[in-house]
């Protein structure tokens, strides 16, 4: 071909080529540019598979102008071998940059906006590329991306699912060529990179590109495939069951919030993912922005950027520390310090870590320039409490990293009703501090916790004190508190979203014969009406419906509470339990292991997920949860040793570890704690069902049904329960509740 000119093109050099073409430099002779042609090779330009695909990657880029997409010029024929004629490029793949180590976050957020910015053009057109990975991202020698390959465009389904379908276990992305997925004798690329929907040749949308785009920005933060296998069926299994190692134990140096965005295109329910390219790439931008401003504080504190020069400030609360040395304090002192993180998360120029962030450093004496290193926060909040009577008296003092020196501090004095007065002073103390400035619709979303009667809010952190252990007793003097906080202010919507979730779990698993379920309606949709823009609120509804079986309601309630509070617990935990109780096992996975990111140092989430692993026939995961949710357990006994949850959840995880003696101590010192609950006697049972005491545990289960828990569903479900699956008499308890 070198030296012959097709059409009014003239052939210089041959450039590479792969199965599905050959590429040349060539000169267009009537506008005197260099162009890049590409030939379909001889022994395809007969397949009218190939053929269709080829005219396809013409037609899908032709339509789209955009400077990150390789342009196309031309389409013809040449001696019976079609040809593109497309842009001329000089540089290499993102392939090629990644090379098995991290990209530099700076690179890796330029190219990553450039290549959002395509695909949001693409999407935009109606065009699903459906092969995004690093050896169709090109990068000139000036760093621009281009995304190459359209030929997968409007790809149909089921040539996806024939492709799936006739993968074997020895197989590789290029046995697969004749189906389309893939082009012949490309690596294991395209499989590495599909999205789940993909994989199991269901139709696919704009959604399916950003999963795949999630699994190459993964690559390019860690320098591994989120999804490798050295067989197409592990690779499917991993993509369609799996969890990547999380990208920060990676690499360690690696931005929290850029951990947030490769997760959240890398969820497995497209609903969960994000749902547009603009989307992600509002998010990418917003990184970066925060990202250069931390580079022009670091270039500002060593004096060579003048000050005032504007940077976003990140921000790392600790827990308060409780000088009234009463234990009975803790849950002031908690709720206290959330929602002065709450507060300060509305100042919309500030990024303020979660809670559970720091929940590690929790009463432990640590240096606030320390925390602030460690985190990467610019700033650091600590305190202190101390209350007596009417009386409150709360310290802060906001710490600068990079120099170790207060830049604020306050003592403050106050009768306990100025509880809220003092948290909207601490946010507007702290903004001033940083010379941020509040907008109107800000300082207005921090005052609004101060119109709650201060003794309606301490019965509501006694409440939540109780709520999460999982006790009928417990839950029922929760709902007390509620109850008491709402008589005091009855315009308290966190105390009826409070009242929703204890009647929810003591109808779901203690008692089924009563009116909580009515109850759990009732209040959830007056917590609504009094805040339709409060995340518990949403979470308590969609776990109220979900006992109804309303279940697209319930998804629905569940996504508008993640949607206000990505970093509220119970949304997740509640979304997951009502996934399994649908038998939805693998949605179910996802929103515990969601759960557990946003709290680690909850036990309950790792323990359910561990079981829902077993159902999955997830072994290693199982053990791994297992273990995770026992190592939390036993920092929690040394503190609480009359938790029944955790000590019959740390029977079960060390029954399925082998630890026989041990789980059998535990179970029976969780039963004593209370015989007659039958949370706890399900529970209880389920580890002597592992164990293999059937009888026990089929007594357990009998006296937990007489005490109220009817929640058949979950016990159908629960694979704990089957070693007694074929029990007469756990059939027959089974039977008298349908």
């Amino acid at each position: 071909m070198i030296g012959k000119t097709v059409s009014h093109y003239r052939i210089h050099e041959r450039l590479g080529g792969g199965g599905m073409g050959v590429v040349f430099r060539a000169e267009d002779t009537r506008l005197g540019r260099q162009v890049a042609l590409k030939f379909l090779p001889e022994d395809l330009s007969k397949d009218p598979m190939a053929l269709e695909r080829f005219k396809r990657e013409a037609r899908a880029a032709s339509t789209l102008n955009h400077p990150h997409i390789c342009t196309i010029y031309d389409i013809g024929d040449f001696e019976g071998q079609p040809f593109i004629a497309m842009e001329l490029l000089e540089g290499q793949t993102l392939r090629y940059r990644i090379a098995a180590k991290p990209l530099r976050i700076e690179e890796l957020l330029d190219l990553a906006i450039q290549m959002a910015e395509a695909l949001s053009v693409a999407h935009a057109k109606g065009i699903v590329h459906r092969d995004i990975k690093p050896p169709n991202i090109f990068i000139t020698a000036q760093g621009q991306v281009k995304v190459l390959d359209f030929g997968l465009a409007k790809l149909a389904p089921q040539a996806i699912r024939a492709a799936v379908a006739a993968a074997d276990d020895g197989a590789t992305v290029a046995n697969i060529a004749d189906s389309a997925v893939t082009d012949r004798g490309t690596a294991m690329g395209t499989v590495t990179y599909m999205s789940p929907e993909q994989a199991r040749g269901e139709e696919v949308d704009a959604r399916s590109d950003l999963f795949s785009f999630g699994a190459v920005l993964y690559e390019m933060a860690t320098g591994q495939q989120a999804f490798a296998g050295v067989t197409n069926a592990v690779i499917f299994d991993l993509i369609l069951n799996r969890q990547p190692t999380p990208a920060l134990s990676l690499n360690p140096s690696l931005p929290a919030d850029l951990v947030r965005v490769i997760n959240k295109a890398l969820e497995k329910d497209p609903d969960l993912r994000y749902q547009g390219a603009g989307e992600l790439l509002s998010d990418l931008k917003r990184l970066r922005r925060d990202t250069s401003s931390g580079r022009l504080a670091a270039a500002q504190a060593s004096g060579r950027l003048q000050p005032g020069t504007e940077t976003q400030r990140s921000l790392a609360v600790l827990y308060l520390s409780n000088k009234s040395g009463s234990p009975e304090d803790e849950y002031f002192r908690d709720g206290i310090t959330e929602d002065i993180v709450i507060e300060l998360s509305k100042i919309k120029d500030l990024r303020v870590f979660p809670i559970s962030a720091v929940s590690a450093y929790r009463d432990k004496p640590v240096a606030e320039p320390q925390v602030g290193e460690q985190m990467g926060a610019t700033h650091v909040l600590s305190g202190s409490i101390r209350r007596a009577g009417n009386r409150l008296r709360l310290t802060a003092q906001l710490v600068e990293t990079r120099t170790g020196h207060a830049i604020w501090a306050e003592r403050y004095d106050r009768q306990l009703e100025d509880v809220f007065a003092i948290q909207d002073e601490i946010a507007h103390s702290i903004a001033g501090a940083l010379k941020l400035v509040l907008s109107e619709q800000e300082k207005v979303a921090i005052g609004k916790a101060a119109t709650v009667n201060v003794k309606a809010y301490d019965y509501y952190l006694r409440g939540r004190q109780f709520f999460h252990q999982f006790r009928r007793k417990s839950y029922e003097f929760a709902q007390q508190m509620f109850e008491r906080a709402i008589e005091i202010d009855p315009n308290y919507a966190r105390a009826y979203a409070g009242i929703a979730d204890c009647c929810s779990f003591l109808y779901s698993s203690f008692q089924a014969g009563s009116n909580n379920r009515e109850k759990a309606d009732e209040a959830s949709r007056r917590a609504l009406e009094l805040d339709p823009d409060l995340a518990e609120a949403h979470a308590a509804r969609g776990l109220a419906v979900s006992l109804r079986q309303q279940y697209d309601e319930a998804l629905k309630e569940f996504h508008t509470a993640i949607r206000l509070d990505p970093n509220l617990f119970e949304a997740y935990y509640f979304y997951a339990r009502a996934l399994f109780m649908q038998g939805k096992m693998e949605e179910a996975a996802r929103m515990f292991e969601q759960a557990h990111r946003v709290n680690p140092e909850d036990f309950q989430a790792p323990s359910l997920l561990a079981q829902v692993y077993e159902h999955l026939g997830r072994r290693t995961d199982c053990e791994a949860a297992h273990r995770r949710a026992l190592k939390i357990i036993r920092k929690h006994i040394e503190l609480h040793t009359d938790d029944a949850r955790a000590l019959y959840l740390g029977a079960n995880a060390l029954s399925h570890l082998g630890e026989r003696a041990e789980a059998l101590d535990w179970n029976q010192r969780a039963l004593a704690i209370d015989p007659d609950d039958p949370g706890i006697l399900y529970n209880v049972a389920c580890v002597y069902s592992i164990l293999g005491e059937s009888e026990k545990a089929v007594d357990c289960l009998e006296n937990s049904v007489k005490l109220g828990r009817q929640q058949t569903e979950w016990m159908r479900n629960d694979s704990d329960l089957d070693p007694l699956r074929n029990h007469p008499r756990f059939q027959a308890l089974l039977q008298s509740l349908e």
